[in-house]
């Protein structure tokens, strides 16, 4: 019953984005023909990756090594674009719930674990860990993005390489810096110039530099679950909730 709905919603996502002319068909079958391709795989390989993801080593350090692969692997768009967005967002969220689940899953995770309105947990009890969690949640989202605006344009400034932001910092201090005004929302965008080593061997031409946004988003969101897949539960843990 849910395969059917599901099949039927995604051929009336792509009958609709060839009506609206936003896609051709093409598109459509090839979008469709790709997405089997990976659901065919994660079939394949899901019962491995949850074993690894749950049990195995190094496993902090390998999803770290994957987003990091990732978002160099997407295509980087001229300007900001919601896909690219959720790209980061979701690398990050994703860093965080595999940390987290990697280091509580048999204490947290497993099928063991109460469930909402089981005996072990009413509504009362699941009504205080809703008013506690969520604050806890964000204050962590709000800090880890804090330290990484702080962090990550230092860090680049000791080795040399340049950045930019359109959003989140203010030009480093110690870089010079240009403004340059977007010419789609009047938005400036400021752009680190500070030569070394590594700009000369990673960064060709002078000119291109590091989008610190989007470390700092991957790091924002990674903090945030990773708080909802382990540092809340071991708070619920300690209150005895």
């Amino acid at each position: 019953m849910v395969i059917s709905l599901l099949v039927t919603l995604s051929l009336l996502i792509g009958i609709g984005r060839i009506y609206l002319g936003m896609h051709s068909l093409i598109d459509v079958v090839g979008a469709a023909v790709l997405a089997t391709m990976i659901l065919i795989f994660w079939f394949t390989v899901h019962e491995r990756l949850d074993s690894f993801v749950t049990s195995g080593k190094n496993v902090t350090f390998f999803w770290a090594s994957l987003a990091l692969l990732l978002l160099f692997a997407y295509p980087t768009p001229e300007l900001p674009t919601p896909s690219f967005g959720f790209h980061v967002a979701f690398n990050g969220v994703a860093a965080g719930v595999v940390t987290g689940i990697n280091r509580t899953f048999s204490e947290f995770h497993n099928e063991h674990v109460p469930r909402l309105l089981d005996p072990h947990l009413g509504a009362t009890v699941f009504f205080k860990r809703v008013m506690i969690g969520i604050p806890i949640i964000i204050a962590v989202k709000f800090v880890s993005k804090a330290l990484a605006k702080w962090l990550l344009p230092l860090i680049c400034n000791l080795i040399g390489v340049p950045i930019k932001s359109s959003s989140y910092i203010q030009p480093v201090k110690g870089v010079t810096v240009s403004a340059v005004k977007s010419k789609g929302d009047g938005q400036l965008s400021f752009s680190g110039r500070q030569s070394g080593y590594l700009q000369k061997i990673f960064l060709s031409p002078p000119e291109e530099s590091y989008d610190v946004d989007t470390g700092i988003r991957v790091l924002q969101y990674a903090g945030l679950s990773w708080a909802v897949v382990e540092l809340v539960p071991l708070v619920f843990k300690s209150m005895r909730l």
